[in-house]
C-alpha cells in the first residue's frame, strides 16, 4: 500500500496541464469608468460603469452600477443595471435593481429583486458572445500564421 516500489505514472514525454482559470478583472467601489469594457474573461463591478460591457462572465456587486448594454455568457446582478442585458444565464439577486430588457436562455430572479422591462427567452443566445469567439479565432489564426522559432 505505501511501498516505495510503485513509480509515478508516465507522461509519455508530455505534461498534462488543466486549463487555468483566469483572475477576474475587478472594478473597485471607488472607481468610476466612462467607456466600453471588453474582456475575454470575468469582470466584477463594484464601482460605476457608464458604457457597454462585453465579456464571458459579469458579476455586479451590491454597490456596483452599470449604465449601458451588457453582453455575456453569464451575468449575476446584485447591484443596479440600466440598459439591455443579453446573456445565456442571468441571475437577479434580491438586492438587484434592473431597468431594461433581458434577453436570455436561463433567468433566475430572487424574491425582492426589482425588475422593470421585458424578459425574452431565446432558444440559442450563442450569438451573445460571437464577437468574443471570433476575436479568439482571429487571434489563434494569426498565431498559426507565425513561423515557429527554429533552434539551431
Amino acid at each position: 500500500m505505501f511501498s516505495k516500489a510503485k513509480t509515478p505514472p508516465a507522461h509519455n514525454g508530455r505534461i498534462d496541464t488543466a486549463p487555468t482559470k483566469s483572475v477576474p478583472s475587478i472594478i473597485s467601489a471607488d472607481l468610476s469608468i466612462t467607456g466600453d469594457l471588453v474582456s475575454q474573461g470575468e469582470i466584477q463591478v463594484d464601482g460605476t460603469i457608464e458604457g457597454d460591457i462585453e465579456c464571458r462572465s459579469l458579476v455586479i456587486g451590491v454597490n456596483g452600477s452599470v449604465t449601458g448594454e451588457v453582453t455575456a455568457d453569464d451575468v449575476r446582478i446584485h447591484g443596479s443595471v440600466s440598459g439591455q442585458v443579453r446573456a445565456k444565464s442571468v441571475y437577479l439577486a434580491s438586492t438587484s435593481h434592473m431597468v431594461g430588457d433581458i434577453i436570455h436562455e436561463s433567468l433566475a430572479i430572487e424574491p425582492g429583486a426589482f425588475m422593470e422591462g421585458h424578459c425574452r427567452r431565446l432558444q440559442d443566445v450563442s450569438t451573445t458572445t460571437a464577437n468574443l469567439r471570433l476575436a479568439d479565432d482571429a487571434k489563434d489564426k494569426t498565431d498559426e500564421d507565425k513561423e515557429p522559432a527554429k533552434i539551431a
